[in-house]
């Protein structure tokens, strides 16, 4: 379902109306943006270095990506198999390139040129959107409870803090605190437990399709995909495209 156009006010009662009395939120890609992406920059310099990459090509490695890092079998063993960072990230890129389009000839000849780019060039600026900020203003004022869960190995409530977020967030949860990491329901069964609401009165918004909507659902929380680009248009769920939309989904909730 695409929600269509923001909403022009909060009413009062939006909070005692709705079943929804607590939002968990997402922070990397949903709250917090790298800006240009890495997936943006990887594709532009391997086009600039020859391969032939269409719209449909960025869509299709924009889905393997977020699938990747969705605590994917592939990052697993990937993980275990790859113990520098320098050899995983290596990796990752022929993975990436793959996932782009190219040949296996041409990942040989391209890869180390696409890595050494990334790992000298690619300085992004970490940005959050205005609409963001409004709409947690706003459900905040409304009295919903509000954290964020992310599938960090470590706490990260420091980033929070540095965002000027703090205020917003009655706690911030690494997957690796509690040994759950999205998809896997418990994570989000922990976060419900530990704000005192029942999943069912919960929702969650994130960008990632396989981990964030998968995840939240198999716990029963009510899931929403925030995703501007447009990378899951077949989503079976509320989809936002700025979270100005983010009331009126919550309202229907």
């Amino acid at each position: 379902m695409m929600v269509c156009g923001p909403s022009s006010n909060m009413e009062d009662s939006l909070l005692s109306q709705n079943k929804i009395k607590s939002i968990l939120f997402d922070l990397d890609g949903t709250l917090r943006h790298n800006l240009p992406s890495g997936g943006e920059v990887f594709a532009d310099y391997t086009a600039q270095l020859g391969l032939s990459i269409n719209a449909e090509d960025r869509l299709r490695a924009s889905r393997w990506e977020n699938y990747y890092w969705a605590n994917s079998l592939d990052l697993k063993n990937d993980r275990q198999t790859y113990l520098t960072e320098p050899d995983f990230w290596n990796h990752y890129t022929h993975r990436q390139l793959v996932a782009l389009g190219a040949s296996s000839k041409q990942v040989k000849v391209l890869a180390p040129k696409v890595s050494q780019y990334m790992e000298e060039s690619y300085h992004p600026e970490t940005v959050l959107t205005e609409d963001a900020l409004r709409v947690l203003a706003d459900l905040h004022q409304a009295g919903f409870i509000m954290a964020v869960v992310s599938n960090r190995e470590k706490p990260y409530q420091h980033e929070i803090e540095n965002l000027d977020l703090s205020s917003f967030f009655v706690f911030s949860l690494a997957a690796g605190e509690v040994n759950s990491f999205k998809p896997d329901r418990e994570i989000f069964i922990h976060a419900c437990e530990r704000m005192d609401v029942k999943p069912s009165e919960a929702a969650y918004v994130g960008d990632n399709y396989f981990a964030d909507v998968v995840g939240s659902r198999r716990a029963g929380l009510q899931p929403v995909l925030y995703d501007p680009r447009r990378v899951f248009p077949d989503a079976e769920c509320p989809v936002i495209i700025s979270f100005d939309q983010l009331l009126s989904v919550i309202k229907t909730l």
